[in-house]
């Protein structure tokens, strides 16, 4: 079973995708280390996700800190801090 990844706003733009499928490590994983995993990757996602870019992050809908666990079947969400008025 895989971890789906959406992308929105600036970050699906920097991506150049609106999501993807992955296959979650077989070791556990939380969001921080998914995020390092994606940057490993280099090119787009590295832009994107890279240290010191503002990201925020959902787990199947909930918002999440770096310490929330992924699994697989999970529903993992990048997207822009959003401010209103």
């Amino acid at each position: 079973m895989s971890i789906r990844i959406l992308y929105f706003g600036r970050l699906r733009e920097d991506m150049g995708i609106p999501g993807e499928m992955l296959e979650p490590p077989a070791q556990a994983c939380d969001v921080k280390s998914l995020r390092a995993q994606l940057v490993a990757r280099g090119g787009a996602s590295a832009v994107a996700l890279g240290s010191g870019k503002a990201v925020r992050v959902s787990v199947n809908q909930d918002l999440a800190r770096d310490d929330t666990p992924v699994k697989a079947g999970d529903e993992i969400a990048f997207f822009p801090p959003v401010s209103g008025g």
